[in-house]
This record gives C-alpha cells, sequence and structure tokens, in this order.
C-alpha cells in the first residue's frame, strides 16, 4: 500500500501519545501523592493497613469479590452512594496510595464495600461478616471452603459459629473459620475510609471562594 509506512508510523505515534498522556500522566500527577497530616489529631491519612488486614486483601482479591462489589463512592450528582449510606463524601485518589491493588471493582451485584466499618445505620461486626461468608444471602454465594467443620474437643471453640436450623452441625461438631477468613474478616473491618480530605470537599458553585 503506498504510503504504508508513514501510515504506521502515524498510528504508532497516536498510540504513544494516548498511552503517555494516560499512563505517563496520571502517574506524574498521583504518583508522587503523600498522605495528608492533620495537625489537629497529629497524624497521617489514610493509614496503612495492619498486617492481618493486609492479609485479608489478598484474600479478598483472590476471591474475585471485586467483581460484584466496587469500593468507590461517588460524589451526589454522579449517583444515589451517600443516600444509601455508603460514605458521606466521595472518594478521592488519596484513598488508595497504600494499596498495592486498589479493588476499585467492576460492577455493583453488591452494596459498594468502601466504608463497611462505618456502614449506616449499623456496620457489621466480625460475627455477621463470618455468618454471611459461610451462608451466603441474596445473590452472594456461600464460602464455606474458608471454613473448617471439625470434631469438638473440650469444650466448643470461641470462634465456632453460632449456626441454627439445618445449618447447625452434626452434634459433637463445629464449625471455625479458618486462617483466609480471619484475614478477609480483618481486611473488611478495616474499610472505612471516614476522614474528609480537603481535595473531597465540593468545589464551591461558580469557582469562588465558599463563605
Amino acid at each position: 500500500m503506498k504510503n504504508g509506512l508513514l501510515l504506521f508510523i502515524g498510528l504508532f505515534a497516536a498510540l504513544g501519545f494516548s498511552w503517555a498522556g494516560i499512563v505517563l500522566g496520571s502517574n506524574v500527577q498521583l504518583g508522587a501523592l503523600a498522605p495528608f497530616f492533620d495537625d489537629g489529631e497529629s497524624q497521617s491519612f489514610p493509614q496503612r493497613l495492619p498486617g492481618t488486614a493486609a492479609r485479608g486483601q489478598l484474600v479478598y482479591r483472590d476471591l474475585n469479590c471485586a467483581s460484584c462489589h466496587t469500593q468507590q463512592v461517588r460524589r451526589p450528582d454522579f449517583g444515589s452512594d451517600q443516600a444509601r449510606g455508603w460514605g458521606d463524601r466521595q472518594s478521592v485518589a488519596r484513598d488508595y496510595i497504600y494499596q498495592s491493588w486498589v479493588q476499585l471493582g467492576q460492577s455493583r451485584t453488591g452494596p459498594d464495600l468502601t466504608n463497611l466499618r462505618a456502614r449506616k445505620p449499623t456496620a457489621p461486626d466480625a460475627e455477621d461478616l463470618m455468618e454471611l461468608l459461610y451462608t451466603g444471602q441474596g445473590g452472594m454465594p456461600a464460602y464455606r471452603f474458608l471454613f473448617e467443620t471439625r470434631k469438638v474437643t473440650g469444650q466448643v471453640s470461641e470462634h465456632a459459629l453460632a449456626l441454627t436450623g439445618r445449618l447447625k452441625p452434626a452434634s459433637g461438631a463445629e464449625v471455625v473459620p479458618t486462617a483466609r477468613t480471619e484475614a478477609l474478616v480483618a481486611y473488611l473491618l478495616s474499610l472505612n475510609t471516614t476522614y474528609d480530605y480537603p481535595e473531597a470537599k465540593p468545589a464551591p458553585v461558580g469557582g469562588g471562594d465558599s463563605k
């Protein structure tokens, strides 16, 4: 084809400039984003995940929970996330700076989990999450492979699930979470992005200074 080489070079250049603008430009803009230090509280935000929760994020990623849950609260004019109690402010880039694998999510078959620890009107506790993982609910499947059914030796374990009805284990047996389950629950209970960063505040109408 006449001028084929020139066309190829043009397409390659266009793709190169697009890639540079999206990937490199974003990295320049956000790659050096640092925690925000609050003088009043004498600490920085966000804070790093503790060890168990950090391992739990790997379990969350391994189970592909992001295929059904997001971790991104949209601002009011982009949806009803705040009205649903999923957060009091929109998510910002600083929320994710300590996450090796940001779990923004792919769809919302289930609720957003950004602020699960601070969910309104009531937030779940570890026992609630353990039971939900074992039993499933609505469109959420049961993850019973994350638990072990074992024979009771001595007293019932303090970590055993308080199951009833058809899910109650046979006499002399108990259902306990594995280490993966405990890490996953620790991660879910660490999801709390309630700190109000300056960039999360709505811009004044008309672009002027708010009074």
